[in-house]
């Protein structure tokens, strides 16, 4: 399979790495220093696009991708407030588009575990629900878009809880998550269920990229040749 990688930081060459190991051809790499080589004649050359730059560019690499028909999986976040536009043009347009706000696969079983401790708790409105997420001190989003996916997913399960916010919070609607940055940490993400008698929490925590980006790749691997939207959910057939 013929992959161009939209973002060549770290991310992108650890996904470079493991495509190559997978016996596929990387036929466009592109970074801030040579923007204008992402032409439509270069994406032509791939059969998918692994999408991972920056919030600023996600969107318009996205349409790029969609001009000239090439599946593209996403792991960008900070550019959600224009996914529906996305979804909708994958599925009423015949463009292919996988996202995800994290493609390790040990964090996707996270996600549903996240929810089905949500919906045991649900009960229980006793207990504070409390979220923290640390990364590296290069990640550009604040919180990560694992995080907002596990709070979406307790959003959804615990009455009472009706938006996240992204710092700490006494109102009993709100679900915080405090954002922490600190060097060399790949991504650690805990969920709290905190009593006066009790405490309950589950975390997950990334030892480096490798799953990620193995997880992009067998992703990538999927959408060869598929139009519409999916998610780490088709992946995995949760």
């Amino acid at each position: 399979m013929k992959i161009a990688l939209l973002g060549y930081g770290k991310m992108g060459q650890e996904i470079e790495k493991i495509a190559i190991e997978r016996g596929h051809e990387i036929v466009l790499k592109i970074n801030i220093d040579n923007a204008n080589d992402l032409t439509n004649d270069n994406l032509k050359k791939a059969d998918v696009a692994i999408e991972f730059s920056t919030p600023e560019t996600a969107y318009s690499n996205i349409q790029k991708c969609f001009e000239v028909n090439v599946p593209i999986v996403v792991g960008t976040t900070g550019w959600l407030d224009k996914i529906e536009e996305v979804k909708n043009a994958a599925q009423n347009k015949g463009k292919g588009f996988f996202y995800s706000s994290n493609y390790s696969i040990g964090v996707n079983v996270f996600f549903e575990i996240n929810k089905h401790l949500a919906k045991l708790m649900k009960p229980y409105p006793s207990y504070k629900i409390e979220m923290e997420e640390i990364h590296h001190t290069q990640k550009l989003d604040s919180p990560s878009g694992t995080a907002i996916t596990l709070a979406e997913g307790i959003i959804e399960n615990i009455d009472g809880k009706s938006k996240w916010v992204n710092e700490k919070t006494n109102q009993n609607s709100d679900l915080e998550i405090i954002s922490k940055r600190i060097e060399n940490i790949p991504g650690t993400h805990t969920v709290v269920y905190n009593s006066e008698i009790d405490e309950i929490y589950i975390r997950h925590t990334a030892k480096n990229r490798k799953g990620f980006a193995l997880g992009a790749v067998v992703a990538a691997e999927f959408m060869k040749g598929k139009s519409g939207y999916f998610g780490m959910k088709d992946l995995m057939k949760f």
